[in-house]
């Protein structure tokens, strides 16, 4: 293979992107092949409209407007206060165990990073977080859908976004554990897409090599498209699939096919909802739903000033209390709606630092924070909120369905993660009538309880001892 095909030189000449083909003649005959299917893969000219209006930064008068004219979102569902609003719940969660029952339902695990942050070169979702058998977030997960099946009779097919980095060691990871008793045939793995990434001064596609781009994963927003082209809409429609649970592998405490939300989200006949937890300060670094001209749309904290984070309503309430979980319920034929349309949720700029290669092929490692040398691309999932005609907000409770695992140390690290996970689990014992101390590490797996109520079931009838929990 050694001629280019002329319409591609052409289509780069266009594009000022013939600087890929530099190294054609130093490279293999097999990496010229995957420098073309690279190519092909790329759209040329929607890099460039984006680099170009990349270089005029959005008005200053424009966001502030966006973010003045920001309400309290309309349709949310508040956590029952009254003897009314627990009934009002009881019957979403009857709605969502009906559709549960009915084999509606389906979960998908964004799992694309790895734990970097957490010093654990692997995916993030092969982090041990149990606090006292280690299980991992897949196996928490995977635990918490097998016994939904379990409950409920009914197939809840297992649908996980990987990537590049992560998805040969999650499928390598999940065959060593016979995915956890769930049957492969119903959990199925499904790369998210990549984007190049661009010299933020010129516009040129970087090269990670003399035959590779510098390719990122486009966000979890990718997942519409990642979904399509691996057909994996047309099997959940097969199935009878009308709803998708998504959530981020990063949050072991996450009630996965929670029936009151599903409940909520059938009854109320939503496109898209969205679970929230109250910020515990107007500055806490979370995004936030908010009504913007008329659509629910996120507002990420980095928009906000101390100022405008703190903003009241007449009543005094914070405007931006509503933080984003990132837990999901999508109508299939919704994100069938957008996967019609190419899967085009907009395009994020973000400008960081990326390592290239040069043109006389040197490795270039830039560092300067306060000047990133690139442009890197990615599409936001949430983004399909503003996109969707009805959507809903359920408010979760917040000490029992989010604690994530973000950071190593502090705030959102594995030792906060794992203390909720020992707290849910006395609290838990404590309404089943046993008591225990205080700091006391407490597990439960999914597969024995989903919750209070089913513990305490069983440790009446004696089919579980307590201290095999403890």
């Amino acid at each position: 293979m050694n001629s280019i095909p002329a319409d591609l030189r052409q289509q780069l000449d266009d594009a000022s992107q013939v600087h890929i083909l530099k190294f054609w003649d130093a490279i293999s005959d097999a990496e010229k092949k995957s420098l073309l299917s690279q190519i092909s893969s790329t759209d040329l000219k929607m890099l460039r409209a984006i680099w170009q209006s990349s270089k005029s930064d959005d008005s200053p008068l424009d966001a502030t407007t966006r973010i003045e004219s920001a309400q309290k979102p309309d349709s949310v569902i508040e956590q029952p206060q009254t003897a009314a609003d627990v009934e009002s719940w009881k019957q979403a969660a009857t709605a969502g165990e009906r559709e549960l029952q009915n084999g509606h339902v389906a979960v998908i695990t964004v799992a694309g990073g790895q734990g970097s942050r957490l010093g654990f070169e692997h995916p993030k979702g092969m982090f041990p977080i149990g606090p006292k058998s280690e299980r991992t977030l897949f196996q928490i997960f995977a635990e918490q859908i097998l016994a939904r099946r379990q409950r409920h009779n009914a197939l809840i097919p297992w649908l996980i976004m990987t990537s590049d980095a992560t998805h040969a060691e999650t499928l390598q990871f999940l065959e060593q554990h016979d995915y956890f008793q769930l049957g492969k045939e119903t959990v199925h793995l499904f790369q998210q897409g990549s984007l190049p990434a661009l010299d933020a001064a010129s516009g040129r596609i970087l090269m990670n090599s003399q035959s590779e781009l510098a390719l990122s994963p486009d966000g979890h927003g990718g997942l519409v498209s990642a979904l399509a082209k691996a057909g994996l809409l047309d099997m959940l429609a097969s199935r009878g699939i009308r709803y998708l649970f998504y959530h981020q592998v990063d949050n072991p405490t996450a009630i996965l096919c929670d029936p009151a939300f599903i409940g909520f989200h059938s009854l109320k006949k939503s496109q898209l909802s969205t679970n929230v937890v109250r910020k515990v300060s107007p500055t806490e670094r979370m995004g936030v739903l908010a009504d913007i001209n008329g659509r629910t749309e996120i507002v990420e904290y980095s928009e906000l000033t101390p100022e405008q984070a703190a903003r009241s309503d007449a009543s005094g309430d914070w405007i931006f209390w509503a933080g984003n979980t990132a837990i999901h319920i999508f109508d299939r034929e919704f994100v069938e709606q957008l996967a019609s349309d190419g899967g085009k949720l907009p395009l994020h700029v973000a400008r960081k630092n990326v390592a290239f290669i040069n043109e006389d092929g040197d490795a270039i490692k830039p560092d300067d924070a306060a000047k990133p040398n690139a442009i890197k691309l990615e599409r936001f999932i949430f983004d399909a909120l503003p996109i969707a005609e009805r959507t809903l907000i359920v408010e979760g409770n917040r000490e029992r369905e989010f604690n994530p695992v973000k950071n190593r140390d502090g705030a959102d690290s594995p030792a906060t993660s794992r203390a909720a996970l020992s707290r849910i689990g006395r609290e838990w014992l404590a309404k089943a009538g046993h008591s225990v101390t205080e700091g006391v590490d407490v597990e439960i797996s999914p597969l024995i309880a989903l919750d209070a109520e089913e513990l305490a079931a069983k440790i009446d009838s004696q089919s579980i001892c307590v201290s095999d929990l403890l």
